[in-house]
């Protein structure tokens, strides 16, 4: 009764996301499009504004001990950030992801198919109307190497105690140098828990912390 007598609100739900430099679900990034502009026409980057609204948060812990943290937009353009802690107190590698080609595989043929892309040095992406990309990850070897398997957990509620989506992925970073900076591109399986898997690239680009405040 003496809340509503004096106008006393209930406290705001507490945050159950980690905020990596402010960033979380239901806030709003904003971005230097110098970021990509300065990669010219080279680059296969594009992005058409310069805020983000977050609408979904992702948590993968990697097998050697790193977290890395991923922020969506309803239209899946991805900024993600590395941090040795689940919390992201100390972030650090950050990169912006636009989608490039989504496709659902028909059989368990393309399926193999695509992991064999995956293991190649060089992802030569002729097919989805791209250069060739060597592979960033491994890079030091021009071996076959199989691709990254993890788990993320993805979110869509701050309060959330449990994600609201589990996705297997199996994934490769490649890169290129452009005379302007470094162009990144991921290529991944990733199969929902109960769902159908779908091959998926996306365009990236290396952040600087000056680039981007929440």
């Amino acid at each position: 009764m003496f809340r509503r007598l004096f106008g006393q609100r209930d406290a705001e739900p507490a945050s159950r996301l980690a905020q990596v430099r402010n960033i979380t679900v239901g806030r709003t990034v904003a971005l230097d499009p110098l970021a990509w502009r300065r990669l010219g026409a080279e680059t296969c980057f594009t992005l058409d504004r310069d805020a983000l609204e977050i609408t979904a948060q992702g948590l993968i812990q990697l097998d050697d001990g790193p977290f890395v943290h991923r922020f969506y937009t309803d239209d899946h353009v991805m900024l993600q950030a590395m941090s040795d802690d689940a919390a992201g107190a100390a972030a650090y590698d950050f990169t912006l992801f636009t989608p490039w080609s989504s496709a659902y595989p028909p059989d368990g043929a393309a399926r193999r198919a695509w992991a064999d892309r995956l293991s190649e040095p060089v992802f030569n992406g002729q097919a989805e109307g791209l250069p060739s990309y060597p592979r960033f990850w491994f890079s030091e070897s021009e071996a076959r190497q199989p691709p990254v398997r993890l788990w993320e957990s993805v979110y869509d509620d701050r309060t959330a105690l449990e994600p609201y989506s589990r996705i297997f992925q199996t994934c490769m970073l490649y890169a290129r140098d452009l005379a302007g900076g470094r162009e990144l591109m991921i290529a991944l399986e990733q199969e929902p828990q109960g769902g159908e898997p779908t091959h998926e690239i996306m365009i990236g680009i290396p952040l600087d912390m000056a680039e981007f405040s929440a």
